[in-house]
């Protein structure tokens, strides 16, 4: 459908932005709505109910802020509403239900334990390496060097630490 055929359609504030220029914000706000719900369908819905309220007059571009943020706004507001809306509904104990999404994508205080364990024995297993493995694994892999300066500080080729990085990580794995 062409702007020409939506206009009359189209209250006075959607008009006024223009339908290019809500649409041109359509990839931010699904984005948007993606990294915040984890699902890319209910991101898509959200986002056709952000462009519905726009369209049908319930909510008017008044300019006294970026269109974009405007967007944003009434995006975020959609998705405080479903929420709060599924809150109520939802179990918590279903895995396999739709509140799945509501996790919290940042790992659990077990998880950090068990990483930091892993870490530990890890770096334990990295100073059992013989020395010349053990400073081109510490100094290249730990410390973010680069190879260039590695070598420098080893005095060995660019060759020769690649090599010492494959036995390295050839002995820390078996």
């Amino acid at each position: 459908m062409t702007a020409a055929a939506l206009a009359p359609a189209l209250p006075n504030a959607a008009l006024a932005v223009g339908w290019p220029a809500l649409t041109a914000q359509r990839d931010y706000l699904v984005g948007f709505a993606r990294r915040r719900l984890l699902d890319p369908r209910l991101a898509e819905d959200l986002v056709h109910d952000v462009f519905e309220a726009v369209i049908s007059g319930r909510a008017a571009f008044a300019g006294r802020s970026a269109l974009r943020s405007w967007l944003v706004a009434i995006l975020k507001h959609k998705i405080v509403d479903l929420v709060r809306g599924r809150s109520g509904h939802d179990s918590l104990d279903n895995d396999s239900g739709p509140s799945q999404w509501l996790e919290c994508p940042q790992a659990r205080p077990d998880e950090h334990a068990e990483q930091r364990e892993r870490l530990q024995q890890t770096l334990a297993r990295v100073a059992t390496l013989p020395a010349g493995l053990r400073d081109a694994l510490e100094l290249r892999l730990l410390q973010d060097r680069s190879t260039e300066d590695v070598c420098r500080r080893l005095a060995i080729s660019p060759d020769n630490l690649f090599v010492r990085l494959h036995r390295a990580r050839r002995q820390l794995l078996s």
